[in-house]
């Protein structure tokens, strides 16, 4: 029973949610589970990894539509295409109908002509189309269209490019665009060293920045320009990145994910892997509206949900091109964290004050340094300045041996993980010196040492030689991307450490409880709160005693059975929202009330020209928190969970957390850690404490239905989920569910 949630929480959700027909999979208690490739949605719970080795490697490259007329677009970019081609040790072939030769180099007249294997081909036609054909009878691996005119231009557009689409997957070689460009064959810097960022982008100039960071000293590995992902997408390009030893971020400019579960597929990769993942996704302004029955298709925007799917797997989202750059700096090249620990050190009061105002409100830790400590610091810097955290040194320091002093003792503390030194306007010679002694400190460290050079200038030889000169100094050029990106970095590392995916123990069968929930199932209709509460009781889910009765002298007898005090319902497939319209009717105390108020509840029906399958007699339920819990399908990735505060004011409150199943007890945890009003679980103003392990049980029963009746369920609502003090367990009051 759902009240019964004693003991470990985990052994015990896990023994109720087998016994509710479940079987367990993955690694329980050291026994493995026969491993499956889908989930009892039907999507898949591996994906692929392309191997693009030999499309950034290519052994030999042939260009279609290669030319070295002057002036005309293709022979600019052949040009291109043939340094590259020397740089990375590719031979290539032009391909042309006319010519004999181009640039010096023998043509052959089409694909068909090619009379060896070529790995990659470079189509610089208008349309791909024929060529992708010719090429399906051709052992070439991977082709780039440059082309537009498809999916951007509308439906007809899109329908070129479904054909295209069609042709690639017949030919089978893999495809970049169409509507790219030359970014994946750059020129890259090869005098760089340490660990590189690898850049997947849908524009290619939106990509640009980033790119140019290598002007700054940061190493860059590949670029993907996606395009419109006709076939290969950014999903491909994170799960091949993420395997790479060189990689030590993925930073990502995404317009549109193709594929919700590939991207997840993707991400969990990177995940296990340890390599984080940075992400400017567009669209954060798009409602998401739908035409929804429920609260939580009324709640959860298609945004909404691409941030949680992003959190769910470690992907850091960030909004401007400049914080991509500097996080996937910073997260690419810092070590692992010593120590949660941030400290402010500064040569100002007021800069320092100012950035730890900023660092805490952002979330970051900064621990007040031992006493014994600031008694250490207090040998350099003056008594009468502070050095709890921020540590104000008043400047003179700096200039001279106490300033390299000063940052290897605040290094040396096993609290501290990050040192933060924010330097607001260069003062030389002492900011030379202060550089010097950062970089110096920072080269004999393993804990992060970062610089922000707030000089709007930036020609400076401390900032342009000494810091940027150094790849173990995080050099950032404002406040908020500083503490973004040290946020980012520890968050991560947290992330990593207790990651284990969801994908390994998804549920891969169907549950005696999908066998129960399908004979309730009415395509296309919405079904009435009685047969609502019917379907999350086949999932184990805790309803009141209830009757439906269809006379007064049936309620009657109804409520004699159920026990007073009992609450009255309306019960009909067209009632969305009871409430609204006085068809609920709580506390009545005798049969008297109870005929009365069958009467009234009918008559309104009546006269609102709702039919009504009967009206249910409830027990009442004690009072506890009311919360929301519902699924709702999105786009694109499929059905998601959502909960939070409910109640009638569940859409003014706007109070809730989603997930994109599957998941696990934590993250359903880490869902209520989220909400706003979460003290309310936690016991205020006197109530006790709700029973916050049955709430997280009815969560991931939730979401098992939502997973097995995918193709079943459109919406869930339940509200209020009435969750009782703890131990006492937690009952569904009310429930709406929408087929498709």
């Amino acid at each position: 029973m759902l009240g019964s949630t004693h003991g470990t929480f985990t052994t015990d959700l896990r023994a109720r949610v087998v016994a509710c027909g479940e079987e367990p999979t993955g690694v329980v208690h050291g026994v493995t589970a026969a491993p499956g490739d889908q989930d009892v949605s039907g999507r898949p719970l591996h994906a692929p990894v392309p191997d693009l080795d030999r499309f950034f490697r290519p052994g030999s490259v042939a260009v279609v539509g290669a030319s070295d007329t002057e002036g005309r677009p293709n022979t600019g970019i052949t040009r291109q295409l043939l340094a590259w081609a020397e740089r990375v040790g590719a031979r290539l072939v032009p391909v042309h109908p006319t010519r004999t030769s181009v640039f010096g180099i023998d043509c052959v007249p089409s694909v068909a002509a090619l009379t060896e294997p070529v790995d990659l081909a470079v189509l610089l036609v208008a349309d791909p189309l024929p060529v992708i054909e010719e090429l399906a009878d051709t052992k070439v691996r991977f082709a780039v269209a440059f082309a537009s005119g498809f999916a951007e231009t509308g439906e007809a557009g899109a329908a070129a490019q479904e054909r295209l689409a069609a042709a690639v997957r017949r030919s089978g070689l893999r495809l970049l665009g169409p509507n790219t460009n030359l970014n994946a064959f750059e020129r890259f810097r090869d005098d760089l060293e340490g660990p590189a960022v690898a850049l997947i982008t849908q524009s290619g100039h939106q990509g640009r920045p980033v790119f140019t960071l290598q002007e700054l000293g940061v190493r860059l590995s590949h670029w993907a320009p996606t395009g419109n992902e006709a076939d290969l997408e950014t999903s491909d390009f994170i799960s091949y990145f993420a395997g790479l030893p060189e990689v030590g971020a993925i930073a990502c400019y995404v317009e549109g994910l193709k594929d919700g579960r590939s991207f997840l597929l993707a991400a969990d990769r990177a995940a296990r892997q340890g390599v984080p993942v940075v992400a400017v996704k567009v669209g954060r302004t798009e409602t998401g509206a739908r035409t929804a029955a429920s609260h939580t298709g009324k709640l959860t925007g298609a945004d909404q949900v691409v941030d949680a799917a992003m959190r769910q797997y470690g992907v850091i989202r960030v909004d401007g091109l400049d914080q991509l750059q500097d996080t996937a700096t910073l997260l690419a090249r810092a070590r692992r964290p010593q120590a949660d620990g941030v400290v402010v050190y500064s040569i100002s009061g007021g800069t320092g004050a100012h950035f730890a105002d900023l660092a805490t409100a952002a979330g970051l830790e900064l621990p007040t340094l031992p006493q014994a400590k600031q008694d250490e610091l207090h040998q350099w810097i003056p008594e009468y300045l502070s050095v709890s955290n921020p540590v104000d040194n008043g400047g003179h320091p700096v200039g001279d041996w106490r300033g390299r002093k000063i940052i290897d003792a605040i290094l040396a503390d096993p609290s501290v993980g990050v040192l933060i030194c924010p330097i607001t306007g260069p003062f030389p010679p002492m900011s030379d010196k202060l550089a010097q002694d950062l970089v110096d400190a920072a080269e004999a460290t393993d804990k992060l040492v970062c610089v922000v050079w707030g000089s709007p200038v930036g020609t400076e030889e401390a900032y342009r030689t000494t810091l940027l000169g150094s790849s173990r100094v995080a050099t950032f050029r404002t406040f908020g991307n500083c503490i973004g990106a040290v946020k980012a970095y520890l968050d991560h590392h947290r992330f990593t450490i207790g990651y284990r995916s969801p994908f390994d123990e998804a549920p891969r069968t169907p549950s005696p409880s999908f066998r129960k929930a399908q004979a309730l199932v009415r395509p296309g209709r919405r079904l009435s709160e009685h047969a609502a509460k019917q379907l999350l009781r086949a999932y184990g889910i805790r309803v009141p005693r209830e009757q439906l009765v269809t006379s007064a002298a049936a309620a009657v007898r109804a409520a004699g059975l159920v026990g007073y005090p009992v609450v009255m319902k309306a019960s009909g497939a067209q009632l969305a929202h009871k409430t609204e319209l006085g068809l609920v009717k709580v506390g009545l105390t005798s049969a008297s009330q109870v005929r009365d108020a069958y009467r009234e509840l009918t008559d309104i029906a009546r006269y609102e020209s709702i039919d009504l399958d009967g009206v249910l007699v409830c027990q009442m339920v004690g009072r506890g928190v009311e919360m929301v819990v519902g699924v709702t399908r999105d786009e694109l990735f499929g059905p998601t969970v959502t909960v939070g505060l409910g109640g009638v004011l569940v859409e003014v409150l706007n109070d809730t957390a989603v997930r994109v199943p599957p998941f696990g007890e934590r993250e359903a945890r880490s869902m209520l850690a989220e909400l706003r009003g979460r003290a309310l679980l936690e016991g205020v103003r006197g109530a006790p404490p709700a029973d916050i392990d049955a709430l997280v049980e009815v969560v991931l029963r939730v979401q098992r239905m939502a997973l097995e009746l995918d193709g079943d369920l459109a919406e869930l609502d339940i509200n209020p989920l009435m969750v009782l003090p703890r131990g006492q367990g937690a009952v569904a009051l009310d429930a709406l569910a929408v087929c498709r």
